[in-house]
C-alpha cells in the first residue's frame, strides 16, 4: 500500500476575493501546496489534516470553518510509489490571521484561483483547486437562494 497523506485547502475571503494558501516547502522540488502531511499509525485521515494544518500554517479547527462534506482524493506517484492525499475544503474565519510557518516550508502566499493554479503546477492540483472553487461559488449561490 502507498503512502497517504491528509490536508485542508485553505480559502479566505478578503476584499470580496477568494484567496488559496500555498504554503512552499522547505524540501525535495520546493513545491507548493496546501496544508497536508502523512497519516501516523493509529490517526484518522482527518485528525491527520487537523493536526498538519496547526502545525505547517498555525490554524486550529477554532479558526476555520471545516467543510467535512467538500473533500478531493488526490492519487499520485513520489519517486515510483503510490500516494493519496486526502483535502478537505476549509474557510480561515478571520481573514487577517496572520500564518505560521514551520521549518517544513519557506513561504507563504494568499493567491487567488487562477493564481493558485500557476503557482501549484502540477495538473491534478490545479484540477481540485477548480473543483473547489465551484464548491464554494456553489455554496455562496446556495446561501443567497
Amino acid at each position: 500500500m502507498g503512502k497517504r497523506a491528509a490536508g485542508f485547502v485553505l480559502f479566505r475571503r478578503l476584499c470580496g476575493q477568494i484567496e488559496y494558501l500555498l504554503l512552499k516547502a522547505s524540501y525535495g522540488d520546493f513545491h507548493w501546496s496546501a496544508p497536508k502531511g502523512h497519516v501516523d499509525p493509529g490517526e484518522d485521515d482527518f485528525s491527520t489534516a487537523r493536526r498538519e494544518t496547526k502545525e505547517e500554517a498555525g490554524y486550529d479547527e477554532k479558526d476555520l470553518i471545516i467543510f467535512r462534506d467538500r473533500q478531493v482524493t488526490l492519487n499520485y506517484e513520489v519517486r515510483g510509489k503510490p500516494k493519496i492525499v486526502i483535502y478537505w475544503l476549509a474557510e480561515l474565519r478571520d481573514p487577517c490571521q496572520p500564518v505560521v510557518l514551520s521549518e517544513e516550508h519557506t513561504e507563504f502566499k494568499w493567491l487567488t484561483k487562477d493564481a493558485a493554479k500557476e503557482c501549484a503546477k502540477y495538473k491534478d492540483y490545479q484540477v481540485m483547486i477548480d473543483k473547489f472553487h465551484e464548491m464554494i461559488l456553489e455554496m455562496d449561490k446556495n446561501k443567497c437562494s
